[in-house]
């Protein structure tokens, strides 16, 4: 599915309170930014250098194919029991404009999958299972990503998703989700990077709950606090938790599917704040209160986590006539305990 970038129509007035629209984009190239945008870069060999050293014999055709991320996530918790099917647990995407990208070329007479760099053993696993569900050829994978591994910004969704787009591109065949999410439920619990726009997941049994729409153009000023969370690992992990606290993620839900549709950006950050607060007592983030702390200092719209991951981010709406005097106001209060921040942006 194409991934579109979700634009506010409105420019702010220009009486010298506020800024436009270019003008807003233009603060966002200048030189605050950039040493906060440096995340890593799609590089590395190319395909048919691979496979050409490999001695390979491809064919002609091969596909390329993206899918975004997602920093960590809006709301993501357990719903009242009986209230949706097979499983309870939830959760609400935050994509992000960064991307895993799956380049496949099949090759005849094999249905293997060698996969660059070898150890993406779940995309290999994804590739030959559909492969060989789509009666198709094995061939060679290769995968890049702007998205770090292990930090809970659905790096391992996205390879799987990107590799599952590319395949069927380059067969030029017609693939269900449904059979994606089947395949993908069977390696590990997954974000919902499947689908455009914001959904709300079921991630244990990789089913659609809802489309929310689309996020409204957000800047999350991240920082990650180091090591990596196996998302299996983390599943297994994690227990059930109480009737009050299932509510209070029902009425959190119920708040995002009229926030985010109406691109009500000081509500979406404070549910992704509530979110974060019910969390930490069952995977506690060390720097919450700091976060926390600059956000409120600030005026920012609220904090962000990965539940099941590394990192912690502050809100802001890029399009509030004051955003480049908050980015750095929130720039400067990261700064005492957290020396490289990064900065997301929606999709």
């Amino acid at each position: 599915m194409a991934i579109q970038n979700s634009r506010h129509p409105i420019d702010p007035p220009r009486d010298g309170a506020g800024m436009s629209t270019s003008e807003l984009l233009e603060a966002a190239a200048d030189e605050i930014w950039r040493p906060y945008m440096s995340h890593q870069t799609f590089d590395g060999p190319d395909a048919t250098q691979i496979i050409a050293k490999d001695g390979l014999q491809p064919r002609v055709h091969s596909s390329d194919a993206l899918c975004c991320g997602t920093f960590g996530e809006l709301l993501q918790g357990q719903l009242p029991v009986g209230s949706i099917a097979r499983d309870s647990h939830f959760l609400v995407t935050m994509p992000i404009a960064l991307f895993a990208r799956a380049h496949f070329i099949p090759i005849a007479g094999t249905r293997s999958v060698t996969v660059y760099p070898s150890h993406k053993v779940k995309a290999k696993r994804l590739a030959e299972n559909l492969v060989t569900a789509l009666s198709a050829t094995g061939g060679v994978l290769l995968l890049q990503s702007e998205l770090p591994e292990g930090k809970g910004l659905a790096s391992s969704s996205a390879d799987l998703v990107a590799t599952a787009r590319s395949i069927a591109c380059c067969f030029r065949r017609r693939v269900r989700t449904s059979l994606i999410e089947k395949l993908m439920a069977e390696i590990e619990p997954s974000d919902g990077v499947m689908y455009p726009g914001v959904v709300a997941y079921q991630q244990r049994a990789c089913r659609l709950l809802s489309f929310l729409g689309q996020m409204p153009p957000l800047a999350i000023v991240g920082i990650d606090e180091g090591g990596t969370v196996e998302t299996v690992d983390y599943d297994q992990r994690r227990g059930e938790i109480s009737t009050n606290q299932r509510a209070e993620y029902q009425e959190l839900l119920n708040r995002a599917r009229i926030a985010i549709p109406w691109g009500d950006a000081a509500t979406i950050g404070k549910i992704a704040t509530s979110s974060a607060l019910l969390h930490q007592e069952r995977t506690p983030k060390k720097h919450l209160n700091s976060m926390l702390k600059a956000c409120e200092a600030t005026s920012a719209l609220g904090v962000i986590v990965a539940h099941s991951g590394t990192m912690i981010g502050i809100l802001l709406d890029r399009m509030a006539a004051d955003f480049p005097r908050k980015l750095r106001s929130v720039l400067a209060r990261v700064a005492p305990f957290y020396n490289s921040p990064k900065i997301y942006l929606t999709m």
